[in-house]
């Protein structure tokens, strides 16, 4: 089942994706905001979860806000939680995400279209020129998604929080919605190819208004709530 549902993914998922990215160039000189790209990429993202054979399970979606930009900060296991969280968060948003992805052809090119925020986090001022460009995109009515580890986590247990997406939710004044996902490490090793079926669980939890703590409280009531919403899940077998 591995092999077969590897193979689905390189062999019909790369022609689709091609394929959308050419419907990507097509939008461009209509919507310069990028939120069509972001729902191509969606549909992107739902489509090679299907041909991998994921099967993906959402909570607590009523807990995000409404009409409203947030900061969304999730914990990061694996390649998929980008696909995953793409394709069913119900939101517009932007990716923080490391500089290197921008480099990918066709997909790397998409999130540069799409406005996505590349982070170069070894470079300090430069992670912090990052955050600026995303807090202006917050006061401009659009969603955030950082990973607040910086990278994956190898054990699934939560590394420690960087200062970036606090200073980032105290800066904009906007909520934090604290996401976990659960069951993502196991489909596609680090630096392998091959893609193992999976359950994903997506939890979401109540926001977190930055007024109501200084950053290094509102680091631990984020972190809390996110390694609560993970347990959760391994409670209800995710």
């Amino acid at each position: 089942m591995t092999f077969v549902r590897t193979l689905a993914v390189w062999l019909i998922g790369l022609p689709i994706t091609i394929a959308l990215f050419f419907l990507v160039l097509l939008t461009v000189p209509f919507e310069r905001q990028g939120r069509a790209i972001h729902s191509i990429g969606a549909f992107w993202s739902r489509i090679l979860i299907g041909l991998a054979g994921i099967r993906v399970e959402v909570r607590g979606m009523e807990n995000i806000p409404r009409g409203v930009p947030v900061v969304l900060l999730s914990n990061h296991q694996g390649a998929f939680d980008i696909p995953a969280l793409q394709a069913f968060l119900p939101l517009q948003f932007r990716w923080v995400a490391k500089k290197s992805l921008f480099k990918i052809p066709i997909i790397g090119w998409s999130m540069s279209l799409a406005n996505y925020i590349p982070i170069e986090r070894e470079n300090p001022q430069e992670a912090m020129k990052s955050m600026e460009e995303a807090s202006v995109r917050i006061k401009n009515g659009t969603s955030v998604l950082v990973f607040p580890e910086g990278t994956r986590s190898e054990t699934g247990a939560l590394l420690p929080f960087k200062r970036g997406a606090f200073m980032l939710a105290t800066k904009s004044g906007a909520a934090i919605v604290p996401v976990a996902i659960k069951g993502t490490a196991a489909i596609m090793k680090k630096g392998g190819f091959l893609i193992r079926p999976s359950r994903v669980t997506i939890a979401v939890g109540k926001p977190i208004l930055p007024q109501e703590s200084d950053e290094k409280d509102l680091r631990n009531r984020t972190k809390r709530a996110i390694e609560a919403l993970f347990n959760e899940g391994v409670r209800a077998g995710a």
